[in-house]
């Protein structure tokens, strides 16, 4: 029996290994040398080897005993019982001779006894076999083994999903404008965050010929990752949609009713649209969206819906209404994330307290007020993780 604190303190040397080390096949390999190179002789153990599933059967792919490997089968049908056993108990200890003889080539002098653990990740499956040497501990084995399968199972996983959600943030941040569009007389700055590491938020920019601009800001129900894939086809669909020129309301139409038919968990899409020109006019759609707010001096206006969210029914009507915007006024478009967001008193932050915040730095630039209302409401949630995503996108007419 080996000193418990030495094993142990060796064990956590090795979970440390693996939290850290290359993932994946190379991780394994490296693992199994680990495994036989530090505890070789206090686990008696020894030929450690590496399995990959490839249809139906464990395929053999590594060895750390490289004068061993004509003495390995090359493969073990998935079928076979020392497969479904270590299938069924994730480890297992083979102590009985008609359980091990699928592990060798060919028959060899004297009973072996085998060790294996069942490792696999979203995409793949793999088993790590061990012989046991004389000497080897049952109690020390399962629970070696065991820890040591634990440990690789939630870092494979975990590579593979962060690898998944990495590569939606960055198919997502694609989805938001990289800059502000430069339009005569205005001032237009925005901003999305996240509250998970995707999210349902979104705004956009389509600059047209004339000089003027297309600006939308929606959100799709949810948050996370079945919102972000919503939004990546909302933002593709309305992109093909006014790059062919329709009508923004028939454009809102035929996106309706891609989203109605949507399978994800989330499916329904508030939008505000809306053709600002260079003139101050501003023609709108607003598909049950939060009414963006029209701030001029102490005047204040809200745009209401002019139809109902996306996704509901197949077909949808959808007024197009207009406002127009006067010199040194500011429109700020939002999501419901700001005025949402709550206090230790779970009161929400609101409009009245949006229009109050905006109105009393109307004079600032666009990137200003909006940085503004995002400390203000950050502060007012505690300065906790936001609970929602929040989009905002500030809209400042100087001349």
């Amino acid at each position: 029996m080996t000193d418990p604190k030495i094993f142990f303190r060796e064990l956590d040397a090795l979970l440390a290994t693996i939290r850290i080390e290359d993932t994946a096949q190379d991780l394994l390999t490296f693992i199994v040398h680990e495994l036989e190179k530090k505890f070789s002789d206090k686990l008696a153990i020894s030929d450690g080897r590496v399995y990959e599933q490839r249809g139906e059967n464990f395929v053999f792919i590594f060895s750390n005993n490289k004068n061993n490997n004509d003495n390995y089968s090359k493969q073990l049908p998935l079928e076979s019982p020392a497969v479904q056993l270590v299938f069924k108990n994730r480890s297992y200890i083979y102590d009985h001779p008609e359980q091990n003889a699928c592990f060798l080539a060919k028959p060899q002098p004297g009973f072996l006894y085998f060790a294996a653990i069942w490792v696999h990740s979203p995409e793949k499956q793999w088993m790590l076999v061990f012989q046991l040497n004389p000497g080897w501990v049952r109690e020390e084995i399962s629970l070696f083994l065991n820890t040591v399968r634990t440990a690789l199972n939630y870092r494979l996983f975990s590579d593979i999903m962060g690898g998944r959600l990495e590569q939606a943030a960055q198919i997502q941040k694609s989805l938001l404008p990289r800059k502000s569009p430069t339009v005569p007389g205005y001032d237009i700055y925005g901003h999305s965050q996240a509250a998970e590491f995707v999210g349902g938020d979104f705004y956009e920019y389509f600059e047209l010929d004339e000089g003027s601009v297309i600006v939308s800001i929606g959100d799709a129900s949810g948050h996370g990752f079945p919102a972000a894939l919503l939004v990546r086809d909302v933002v593709i669909g309305l992109r093909m949609g006014l790059a062919h020129e329709y009508r923004v309301v028939f454009t809102v139409q035929k996106l309706n009713k891609v989203i109605q038919k949507s399978t994800y968990s989330t499916n329904y899409v508030s939008l505000f649209i809306c053709e600002l020109e260079n003139d101050g006019h501003l023609f709108y759609v607003n598909a049950g969206h939060p009414g963006p707010l029209l701030i001029s001096g102490e005047k204040t206006e809200q745009l209401d819906a002019t139809g109902i969210t996306l996704g509901f029914l197949p077909e949808i009507q959808l007024g197009r209404s207009y406002v127009r915007i006067p010199r040194d006024s500011v429109l700020v478009l939002y999501s419901d994330g700001i005025v949402e967001r709550t206090n230790a008193d779970n009161e929400h932050f609101g409009t009245q307290r949006l229009a109050d915040l905006v109105r009393k730095n109307q004079t600032k630039s666009a990137r200003e007020i909006l940085e503004t209302v995002f400390e203000n409401v950050f502060n007012y949630g505690g300065r906790t993780n936001w609970e929602d995503d929040a989009t905002m996108v500030v809209i400042k007419r100087n001349e």
